[in-house]
């Protein structure tokens, strides 16, 4: 039994940082024409129990992405400097979406395991009770 609990904890924990990674790839599309924005970035690590691997996964610290931003002629833009250029943001929409498409089907992935999980948790006491 212990077994399928460790299994719906470590589902619920990949769910978990899945949708941490989600939440910034939506800050990130929501600014991909924000000027001066760096795309966030989320990295998973493997949470220790005393120093042994448990197998779960949290989100990690945000970074932010170090690529140069983009330098924008825009003459008519408020941020526009003297010469008529402004920062504009390092978002890559493309990247985005499939960094979203990839989270998303990790996420639902996880959550199937939590279903059958749980599943197979209820057949099993169904089973104890007969």
């Amino acid at each position: 039994m212990t077994d399928m609990l460790s299994a719906v904890d470590l589902a619920a924990s990949g769910m978990r940082a899945q949708s941490v990674r989600l939440r910034h790839i939506s800050e990130n599309i929501a600014n991909v024409d924000t000027p001066g924005y760096r795309r966030k970035i989320v990295a998973f690590r493997e949470e220790m129990d005393f120093g042994r691997a448990t197998g779960a996964v949290t989100a990690g610290p945000t970074r932010y992405d170090r690529r140069e931003l983009p330098e924008v002629f825009d003459p008519a833009h408020p941020m526009a400097g003297d010469d008529g250029y402004y920062r504009g943001s390092n978002v890559d929409l493309v990247v985005e979406i499939a960094d979203a498409k990839e989270a998303g089907r990790s996420y639902e992935a996880n959550l199937r395991v939590f279903e059958q999980s749980r599943q197979m948790s209820s057949s099993l006491l169904d089973l104890i009770r007969r």
